[in-house]
């Protein structure tokens, strides 16, 4: 038992720069996780106006409007007939232009969203080669006159996202080098500390690989025990962060199995983490020991 404490008290450093990691990875992927969600959402929201002709009837209205919700691209329509739009716009200014003006010049229109992976990405023109289909083939439907959409929002919630994903990228590459080169130092120091059990063993014609079996075979258990930690930290502080924080929906039933793709990611990068930093560590070690 006092030589498990002893090697406990040994590696806890290991074990707590593996949990910092880990924590620190994990709070990265989940905003980057919740970055894209809600650049989703909001695309999902973006209307493509279709404007229609004055004398359109509701039935053919109707029709058009099951005609464009066949399409692949679409996610929802909704048609806005010219006397709902005068009651929305006369809403909207609090005063009845339509009485003022004597007629009601507003068109009809439909109100088109469409899916969120149908709209162009940062950077690729074949997504945006699809809007423009879409938009052609709406046009050229009968008592559609006009196509709009507010391409500048697109192209900005884009933009926000791309260099948001690029700065997690290079914010976790640095993180796990500066983390690899953490766990190499405490692996360094222990095994300095064991210098002479080592050192026998080498005497005694004890191969690299049999040395360095325990090292690797504990590392491995390390990696588990401070992914573990790191990912009880980050359900608490989840859970905490949901609680104080009012629309932030973080616990619904849609994102835990992205929840638990994000935990496997952590444990497997935990153990590979601590696996590789303590073989290099181990091999320059006996390198140097001229073994």
């Amino acid at each position: 038992m006092k030589g498990k404490v002893n090697i406990w008290e040994t590696h806890s450093s290991t074990i707590l720069s593996i949990t910092l990691v880990m924590f620190l990875l994990g709070l990265c992927l989940l905003v980057e996780y919740h970055a894209y969600r809600a650049t989703h959402d909001m695309q999902e929201r973006i209307t493509f106006k279709v404007d229609l002709v004055p004398d359109i009837t509701d039935e053919d209205a109707m029709t058009l409007k099951a005609e464009i919700e066949s399409m692949p691209q679409v996610k929802h329509v909704d048609y806005i007939s010219r006397q709902e739009a005068a009651d929305l716009f006369t809403e909207e200014l609090e005063e009845d232009f339509v009485g003022f003006l004597g007629y009601n010049p507003l068109y009809p229109s439909m109100m088109v969203n469409l899916r969120a992976e149908m709209l162009p990405k940062y950077g690729s023109s074949a997504s945006q080669l699809e809007i423009d289909l879409f938009t052609q083939e709406v046009k050229g439907l009968v008592y559609v006159t006009n196509v709009t959409y507010q391409e500048t929002v697109v192209g900005a919630l884009n933009d926000l996202f791309y260099k948001l994903t690029w700065f997690m990228i290079v914010f976790m590459a640095i993180l796990l080098l500066v983390s690899f080169l953490m766990i190499g130092s405490t692996i360094s120091i222990a095994l300095f500390a064991q210098r002479e059990t080592i050192r026998t063993m080498q005497l005694v014609g004890a191969k690299p690989a049999f040395i360095a079996r325990p090292f690797l075979g504990r590392s491995i258990w390390y990696g588990i025990c401070g992914s573990a930690i790191a990912l009880i930290a980050l359900a608490v502080a989840t859970g905490v962060f949901n609680q104080s924080f009012e629309g932030f929906e973080l616990l619904r039933k849609d994102h835990m199995l992205w929840y638990a793709g994000i935990a496997t990611v952590i444990i497997v990068i935990g153990m590979v983490l601590s696996y590789l930093s303590t073989l290099f560590a181990v091999n320059r070690y006996l390198r140097r020991t001229g073994n």
